[in-house]
């Protein structure tokens, strides 16, 4: 199994848990306005996590099985994140479906204040 992952606000996750419904790509912006889910290699959380979440107490690591991304017809497509990045990123092009979702993690900060190690 090939795993990506994906950072949700708990808030977010939890309500997608309840409703069976995921609409969001990133903070505050859903695939449909972005026209894509932002999600990471496990090599690639820690940085992710610390800048763009570092207001945050703790997020949810949500990982996908690509796999069964690719059966569901989903395409994901590894991009820069910024036209001045070159590092790629996995982009998936669609809603992240439940179904593709095979485990999830909260992950806290660390006493420095610092996501390090995710919970995986």
């Amino acid at each position: 199994m090939t795993e990506l992952f994906h950072l949700a606000a708990p808030d977010d996750w939890d309500c997608a848990t309840t409703t069976g419904h995921y609409p969001w790509s990133t903070r505050n912006m859903t695939w449909e306005q972005v026209g894509f889910v932002h999600c990471a290699h496990r090599h690639q959380l820690s940085d992710v996590a610390n800048r763009f979440y570092s207001d945050c107490p703790y997020l949810v690591v949500v990982v996908l099985d690509h796999e069964i991304l690719n059966r569901l017809g989903l395409e994901v497509i590894e991009e820069p994140a910024a036209d001045d990045v070159a590092e790629l990123f996995p982009h998936l092009f669609g809603q992240l479906p439940l179904a593709a979702v095979s485990a999830v993690h909260l992950w806290m900060v660390s006493p420095e204040g610092q996501f390090i190690n995710p919970p995986l």
